[in-house]
């Protein structure tokens, strides 16, 4: 895989997890240093300036330096949480934290930014309902995506938790291997040809 030395402002706006408005006025305002495309108003990054940004701002540059993308599996069914993450192990494009109730899995998305929590929607501490509003009243988390897990089939339920901020929800039991490909797909990743 070959490391990508400039970015376009929708690039970096992805690796920041920020909108990409947010990326051009920082490159206009002069806190985010790059060029423009000579003859064109296209803005372009260069790695090391998107690095020194975001160290300057606090936000992980974990995203820059492996290009995988961040998962949080939240389940207190430890059991689960260890098929889960072995499965998308096996797909090589994930850097995967875990957390077995609400309140980690609170602390987890804040910390860790991830693109991705796979979230379970019984959690002992908290529902996974109220985990998503959570997150969604972060602008700073607009970026991050959630696919709420579950056993429970009653549709209103899985129509409350949409409307609470969930992207997704996949039935339990779920073959691993299709929650790696909704989750893909949720990423608009490439399937994985392994």
């Amino acid at each position: 895989m070959t490391t990508k030395t400039v970015f376009t402002t929708g690039e970096a706006a992805k690796i920041c997890k920020v909108s990409q408005q947010t990326i051009i006025r920082c490159f206009d305002n002069g806190s985010l240093k790059g060029f423009r495309v000579p003859g064109s108003k296209f803005r372009r990054i260069p790695r090391e300036q998107l690095y020194l940004f975001m160290k300057d701002n606090g936000i992980p540059t974990d995203a820059l330096e492996s290009g995988k993308k961040k998962l949080l599996i939240v389940d207190d069914d430890q059991d689960l949480v260890e098929l889960m993450k072995e499965g998308f192990e096996r797909d090589g494009r994930f850097d995967i934290r875990t957390a077995n109730n609400g309140f980690d899995a609170g602390m987890g998305v804040k910390e860790f930014r991830p693109d991705l929590v796979v979230l379970d929607v019984m959690l002992p501490d908290i529902n996974g309902k109220e985990v998503c509003q959570r997150v969604r009243s972060d602008p700073a988390l607009d970026m991050v995506k959630i696919l709420c897990i579950s056993g429970m089939v009653e549709h209103n339920k899985v129509d409350a938790l949409k409307a609470a901020g969930a992207n997704d929800f996949m039935q339990k039991p779920f073959a691993i291997d299709d929650l790696v490909l909704r989750s893909c797909e949720l990423l608009e990743m490439e399937r994985s040809v392994s």
